[in-house]
């Protein structure tokens, strides 16, 4: 997007074109203002439009260009921290809550598909959470012991299942969560781009927004060319948030996360590498992510802003780090390579924002986007339709924070991430 090959790689590459849409222009009305294109907010403008809600989506340049379009495409349950981490900050009945919502949000996110159509390359196989010697397998044991006490459908996996699993011999052991799987993200965007509209929504692109003033118990926001006048406004712009409520974005500190793709692999190749097409990550500090696409092609990632020095460094890591990993595909060349943003609050948890009695924002995923950012939508859908009070909710409402030494942190998050890559591998 923007001309820029590293925005979104393979995923603009394999896709569906997106819809067209059009830059708002004069002034416009309606019920409730989402501001921003991504999973949340097309989530949310989606259940609006069902609803019979007149509803139209200010995004600032168009659907899935921020985090949405970006991801590995790993549709988890939960969140990347213990369970019993939730209930510590948040209490043991929102915690409970939380637990439960997003444990069901990959079902949530493959129900939508399935209702819609949409074209995603949905793989409900699980994950793999995949362990990196002694530690990495106690980590993932007390994981599954605290979801096992819930309920979940979780499985600890020996070396050798791994192996045979993954394809690789570098792991200890895995967690397999049969609740999550994977999508194609950025195809996932522009599917629920495409029902929300057939659904009645109106969505502007090429309109960020630059003010807003509260008018008479109303709110006007104002784009480069025009005005939209809303009763009510989602603000749904996470770690890539600018203008008006531009403090969603400055509480979290960005962590860099970059990928690369291979191009297909050969038939015999592909069968030895995540036969059953589960999406995988591991229990490093400074952690892998893989998966395969439809087609064949390995999808691996890490921590990274592919930029400056670090576009050679992580690239010559990735060559190296495949080769380890599954030497069974030899030498590669990829076809793709692109990075984006992570936004990480203080606790891992997300956030629950009044900005007024009418302006309501959820930001603050820590990697976990899709599901969330579904699941999250529809409640700030049902919370302006009024079918849903905040008591309800699965989070308090917080007072938005600004980390301590937040930019300071982030500089060090991508010079660290180039230090362990350039680093020789000692796994």
């Amino acid at each position: 997007m923007l001309g820029n090959d590293r925005s979104h790689g393979l995923w603009e590459k394999t896709a569906p074109a997106p819809v067209a849409c059009t830059p708002l222009h004069g002034d416009a009305r309606t019920d409730v203002a989402v501001i921003g294109g991504g999973y949340t907010g097309l989530s949310a403008a989606l259940h609006l439009a069902e609803a019979g809600v007149a509803v139209t989506v200010l995004e600032a340049v168009e659907p899935g260009f921020g985090g949405a379009g970006r991801n590995v495409g790993l549709v988890n349950a939960g969140m990347w921290v213990m369970p019993d981490h939730l209930c510590d900050v948040l209490g043991p009945v929102r915690g409970e809550r939380l637990l439960n919502l997003l444990g069901d949000g990959p079902r949530e996110v493959f129900a939508l598909v399935d209702r819609l159509g949409i074209e995603c390359e949905a793989e409900r196989s699980g994950t793999l959470h995949c362990a990196v010697g002694r530690g990495g397998l106690a980590e993932i044991a007390r994981r599954q012991a605290q979801w096992v006490l819930r309920g979940a459908p979780v499985r600890l996996l020996d070396a050798a299942e791994t192996r045979a699993r993954t394809g690789s011999s570098a792991y200890a052991g895995a967690l397999l969560d049969a609740r999550a799987g994977t999508i194609q993200p950025l195809a996932y965007a522009r599917g629920l781009t495409r029902a929300a509209l057939a659904a009645g929504a109106r969505i502007f692109t090429g309109s960020a927004v630059r003010d807003a003033q509260a008018q008479g118990g109303k709110w006007r926001l104002s784009t480069g060319h025009g005005t939209l006048t809303a009763d009510r406004v989602i603000v749904a712009t996470d770690a890539y948030a600018s203008g008006p409520w531009s403090q969603v974005r400055t509480e979290q500190v960005h962590l860099p996360y970059f990928n690369v793709a291979t191009p297909p692999l050969p038939p015999d190749i592909r069968e030895t590498i995540l036969p059953g097409r589960e999406g995988a990550w591991d229990t490093r500090d400074v952690l892998s992510s893989f998966r395969m696409d439809r087609a064949g092609r390995m999808v691996f990632g890490s921590v990274g802003a592919l930029r400056g020095t670090g576009t050679a460094i992580h690239r010559a890591w990735a060559h190296r780090a495949l080769r380890r990993l599954f030497p069974q595909i030899g030498p590669v060349t990829f076809a793709a390579e692109w990075y984006g943003q992570i936004g990480m609050t203080g606790d891992n948890l997300p956030r629950f924002h009044r900005f007024a009695d009418n302006v309501i924002s959820f930001s603050g995923y820590n990697g976990r986007g899709i599901a969330p950012g579904t699941v999250f939508g529809r409640l700030a859908a049902a919370l302006m339709q009024g079918t849903l009070q905040d008591g309800e909710l699965p989070l308090p409402v917080s007072p938005v924070t600004r980390p301590r030494l937040g930019r300071a942190r982030e500089a060090f998050f991508e010079a660290g991430a180039q230090i362990v890559h350039a680093a020789s591998m000692r796994w």
